[in-house]
């Protein structure tokens, strides 16, 4: 018999200093417990399970020590949780709910109850779970969904194998069948502890892992070691089994990031018919293995069988059907719209065979997670964090599946243990070993009224959630005004710009401000198609497509000392300031059109394009060509398409094309005072008041007036405008139309 290790997989991360330290505040402690175990995935994912803790606080109306039971907040994660985190509800209030409770049929209606059993000043709100814990006779309970575990909860033979891993590992772990969360599972619960004086934790079938402990040291440490041993047992079997889901049919595409590159736009688009999304792609191992696979197809279509990863991925994922041996990604292109659209009706089937008259309406069709063979998993959601935990929680199915599959061992027998009446055992969808929740039970979670009630407590979204913007020149100035502006706005952002260093800055600044999930940069030289492609590129491969492109970047020749331009400087000038924002436009037509989405393009003009000036030729002829090409790019690339400009008059603070040099120069050229000790911020500022004294409003120009103006142009407020140049030079009378 192959030796048994306590914990040969996971980590005991418990630090008996670190816990000495909070032994007198139970709640610190918990929370201690908690972090701990939501560090590893393989222990608990994202946002999943709960913790609690049972403890005696004075009552803030007596004085006297009561019991309270404190355990994670609804919505709330392991790994990041704090102590305000945790609701604390009386618990002899909630003992006191069993005398209210009538039946299986009302048990929602409890859940309206835990508000009125907080305890002290605590607000947070309860989770479905409260009972779940409050039940159980012990001090400290983990609730908790390893993949490892699932995959036992999730088999077939989940019951047998269960018993096999009990002799094994001489182990009482208790088989409970599926129960939606609520109280009637944590009568369930309570009773199966009860009959079963000696269990150690329960598992649940389809669902997840209960265990406990009169310590939170041995709570944690239960914890841990069932989850590993259930590790130690699937790897075991896993040791002894073929490939995996069949065998392969579709190898991995050796530039596969090429190919979803290609493809992550029109796919974006095609999911972002009822609201945008933002994409994640994920090609490890596991991804692409489980999308070549044989039985992948129909894997998928049974979709998960936990309810916190189907809340994340949906019923199930879209698996789109395409050959990547002998069919390029032009014809997967062609496929996704209507193969979107077949998903988009199965799922509204689903949606009306299991509503009823008080179910929340439907939310949305689109699918959550795509599979594509060759390529991997693609995930979407409003933002890039919530994209990239559906991909994870579709890997946490996979690698459930791929357990479920190595404990097969015969032949399936009904009713299935997951059944709690013999009559449902025909309800489950399985294929293999692996069992999938009903459809009705699934659709019971998905649309219950209680998750309903958590995704209304949302904040609610920023005027630019699940929009990509590209700023390019957002190292300095105008553009990083702009991108710490669309920050501010929920934007998802790409500051590309020459300065490297200056666009990561930029991007960590405005990382702060919004979450650094949802800033990138990268290096770009406006003059060269190839780097404008490969921004465009990055900003479509991080993020899953584009909604507007700002440019403020330009360059001013200064003149020799004789007051000439070499040829080289005014080709360089129309190559940067004008070329530039051509190529910006052509290298993104693709995208638009992929997308099929409203997009906008920002450009960056100059009042000096309708105001002649002495040794200012080439800048200002090339923003007056820009100002026509800002028209011409409307017509080429509407309707979808709106593209606007702006027209500052000379903005001195923070651009990089007043250096001190030039600054001196302009003061000398205007025949204003200054003095070499004085610091370039006030010598640019002494040049600034001398441009706001020509405008009538006499203010300084500044990158925040016109970051406003651009971010206007880029939101939906200005849907219908389009061709056009907004000034923003404070009212400059030699710039007015004519």
């Amino acid at each position: 018999m192959p030796e048994i290790k306590e914990i040969a997989h996971l980590k005991d991360l418990w630090n008996d200093e670190g816990a000495r330290e909070l032994a007198a505040d139970q709640l610190g402690l918990l929370r201690y417990r908690s972090n701990l175990l939501g560090a590893d995935l393989r222990i608990t994912n994202f946002g999943g399970g709960n913790t609690s803790s049972k403890m005696e606080l004075p009552d803030p109306f007596s004085g006297k020590l009561v019991r309270v039971l404190a355990v994670k907040g609804s919505g709330g994660d392991l790994g990041s949780i704090k102590e305000s985190g945790f609701a604390l509800l009386y618990l002899d209030r909630i003992e006191q709910l069993k005398q209210l409770y009538r039946g299986e049929a009302h048990e929602d209606e409890m859940v309206h109850y835990y508000p009125l059993a907080a305890f002290g000043e605590n607000r947070v709100a309860a989770s479905i779970d409260t009972a779940l814990h409050a039940f159980l006779p012990f001090p400290h309970v983990d609730h908790l969904h390893p993949d490892w575990a699932i995959a036992l909860a999730a088999s077939a033979n989940g019951k047998r194998k269960l018993e096999e891993f009990n002799r094994k590992f001489g182990r009482t772990i208790v088989w409970l069948p599926w129960q939606r969360p609520g109280f009637e599972l944590a009568l369930m619960l309570e009773r199966a502890v009860r009959e079963n004086p000696s269990a150690e934790g329960i598992l649940l079938g389809s669902h997840g892992l209960f265990t406990w402990g009169r310590t939170q040291r041995e709570c944690y440490l239960n914890s841990i070691r069932t989850i590993d041993q259930m590790g130690q047992f699937i790897i075991e079997h896993q040791a002894n089994k073929g490939p995996l889901f069949g065998g392969l049919e579709h190898a991995a595409l050796p530039e596969r990031e090429k190919v979803a590159l290609q493809i992550l736009p029109a796919l974006r688009g095609a999911l972002s018919s009822n609201r945008r999304v933002i994409a994640h792609y994920s090609d490890n191992e596991v991804a692409v293995t489980f999308a070549g696979s044989k039985w992948s197809r129909e894997l998928s279509a049974l979709g998960t069988s936990c309810p916190d990863h189907f809340l994340r991925t949906r019923i199930c994922p879209l698996f789109l059907r395409w050959n990547p041996a002998n069919e390029d990604f032009h014809i997967l292109k062609m496929r996704i719209q209507e193969q979107v659209v077949e998903y988009r009706a199965d799922y509204r089937q689903y949606y009306d065979k299991w509503a009823t008259s008080d179910s929340p309406q439907l939310r949305d069709s689109n699918p959550s997670v795509v599979i594509v063979p060759g390529l991997g998993l693609f995930g979407f959601g409003k933002n890039k964090k919530e994209a990239r935990i559906a991909t994870e929680f579709f890997i946490n199915a996979i690698h459930v599946m791929a357990g479920a599959n190595t404990l097969e061992d015969g032949e399936t027998i009904h009713p299935l243990p997951q059944a709690r009446r013999a009559e449902q055992s025909t309800g489950f969808e399985q294929f293999h070993n692996y069992v999938a929740l009903p459809r009705s039970e699934a659709f019971r979670i998905e649309y219950w009224a209680l998750e309903e009630a958590k995704l209304q407590r949302m904040p609610p979204e920023s005027e630019f959630s699940r929009k990509i913007l590209l700023v390019i020149g957002g190292a300095s100035g105008i553009g990083r005004k702009t991108a710490l502006l669309l920050a501010q706005r929920g934007a998802h952002i790409v500051i590309a710009d020459a300065d490297n260093l200056g666009a990561k800055n930029a991007a960590e600044e405005a990382g702060g401000i919004a979450a650094p999930e949802f800033v990138a940069h990268t290096a770009v030289d406006l003059g060269s198609p190839e780097s404008l492609a490969e921004a465009i590129k990055f900003t479509v491969f991080k993020f899953g497509g584009i909604d507007g492109i700002v440019n403020t970047a330009a360059v001013y020749p200064v003149p020799e000392a004789d007051g000439q331009l070499t040829p080289a400087q005014w080709t360089r000038t129309f190559s940067v300031n004008v070329t530039g924002n051509y190529l910006l436009a052509r290298e993104s037509e693709w995208v638009f059109k992929d997308q099929n989405l409203p997009a906008t393009l920002v450009l960056t003009g100059s009042a000096n394009a309708v105001v002649p000036k002495k040794e200012s030729e080439a800048y200002d002829t090339s923003k007056a060509a820009l100002n026509h090409l800002i028209r011409e790019l409307a017509i080429r690339l509407g309707p979808h398409v709106r593209v606007n400009g702006i027209a500052p008059a000379t903005v001195v603070a923070g651009s990089t094309m007043f250096p001190r040099d030039r600054v001196i120069q302009s003061l000398q050229k205007y025949g204003m005072g200054f003095s070499e000790s004085e610091s370039t911020i006030e010598l640019r500022a002494k040049l600034a008041e001398f441009y706001a004294q020509r405008t009538l409003t006499k203010q300084p120009i500044l990158p925040q007036d016109c970051a406003n103006a651009i971010v206007w142009l880029a939101s939906d407020q200005s849907a219908k405008t389009t061709g056009h140049l907004i000034p923003v030079d404070g009212g400059l009378s030699e710039a007015f139309l004519r």
